[in-house]
Formats: C-alpha cells, sequence, structure tokens
C-alpha cells in the first residue's frame, strides 16, 4: 500500500527554505572562485554555509509546510552545481585525480539520459532518495577535507585520511544510487510499454 505524503505543495516562490536554496546557488560562482583563486578558508566557509543552509532549507519546507515545486528544483540543482564546481576547482588544482572526476561525471551523465527517458514517457524526474542524499552528503564532507590536504602538517595528513574515506563512500554510494535509479526508470518505461 502506498501512503500518501501529507504535506501540502505550494507554488510559492518567496519562502524561506526557497531564499536559503537561491543564496546557496549564488554562493556557487564564489565557491569556484574562491578555490581557483586559492582562498582555502573562505572557500571552506563558505562550503560550510552551504552545508547549513542545505540542512535548513529542507527542515524549514517540511516544518512549515513551504515545500514548493521550485525548492524541488533549486535544492537538488545548488547540490549539483556545488559537487561540479568543487570537482572542476579541485582537479584543476591536481587534488582530485582525473580517474574520480570522470566517475562522478559518468554516473551524473546517465541520470541525465534517465531523466530523458523518462520526460519522453511523460514522467517527471522521481524524488531524491535516502541512498542518494547519503551519497551527497559523504561527498560534501569529502571535498572540504581534501581541499584541507592540500597542505602540510598533521592537519593536512588528517584531511587527506578522512577525505579519501568519505570519497571512496560517496563515490560508491553516488554510484550506487544512480544504478537504482537506472533500474526504476527501466521499470517505468517497461510498465509504460505493456500498458500501451
Amino acid at each position: 500500500m502506498e501512503v500518501q505524503e501529507t504535506r501540502v505543495q505550494t507554488d510559492r516562490i518567496f519562502t524561506i527554505p526557497n531564499i536559503l536554496s537561491m543564496a546557496r546557488l549564488a554562493g556557487v560562482p564564489l565557491f569556484l572562485w574562491l578555490i581557483l583563486a586559492e582562498y582555502d578558508l573562505w572557500a571552506l566557509v563558505v562550503l560550510m554555509l552551504s552545508g547549513i543552509t542545505d540542512y535548513l532549507d529542507g527542515k524549514l519546507a517540511r516544518r512549515w509546510n513551504q515545500i514548493s515545486s521550485l525548492g524541488r528544483l533549486l535544492d537538488p540543482a545548488a547540490d549539483r552545481l556545488y559537487i561540479l564546481s568543487t570537482l572542476f576547482g579541485l582537479t584543476y588544482r591536481d587534488i582530485l585525480p582525473l580517474w574520480l572526476t570522470a566517475a562522478l561525471l559518468a554516473r551524473d551523465l546517465v541520470l541525465l539520459v534517465m531523466v530523458g527517458v523518462l520526460r519522453r514517457h511523460g514522467y517527471p524526474p522521481p524524488q531524491v532518495n535516502f541512498l542518494g542524499k547519503a551519497a551527497t552528503f559523504n561527498l560534501m564532507y569529502a571535498f572540504p577535507l581534501l581541499l584541507l590536504s592540500d597542505g602540510t602538517g598533521w592537519l593536512a595528513w588528517m584531511g587527506a585520511v578522512f577525505g579519501w574515506a568519505f570519497a571512496g563512500w560517496g563515490t560508491t554510494l553516488y554510484w550506487w544510487a544512480g544504478i537504482l535509479y537506472v533500474v526504476q526508470v527501466r521499470r517505468i518505461v517497461k510498465a509504460d510499454t505493456t500498458a500501451d
């Protein structure tokens, strides 16, 4: 039996959660510039603020019944853009190896194709699941720690150890969530085709 969602989805644009998501999006170019200019401390601050607002926008949207169509687009878009800008910046600075960046980008490309397949069949993209959120959570911890590892001393060493641990977990979960997404899309398309 399918559980009905009791929360009301609105089409309001200027809600506190949406404003927080918009602020996160506005921080992406600043964050990328800070990484490329090697202002690592400020880049970490922006990334930390992004994580806090990411947590708050979802929590407040649920608590205040301000879940909106725009919010459902802005939140994952901000996550993807932070991941992409971090991947670009850290790869450009030789902190991340090209193979890891390619693995994460390939997964996003696969999902982009799947969204296109769903749209062609008249379905919206499925909501982000727990596994996808866990993957993003791990990667969002990995990137600042790896940025911290670009230095010397025990703090840089600890950043590398924990950063690579989170990167490994995050990449594995990222692909696992992606594979489950592909399976889900395949089932939807198969059911749609058999219904015709």
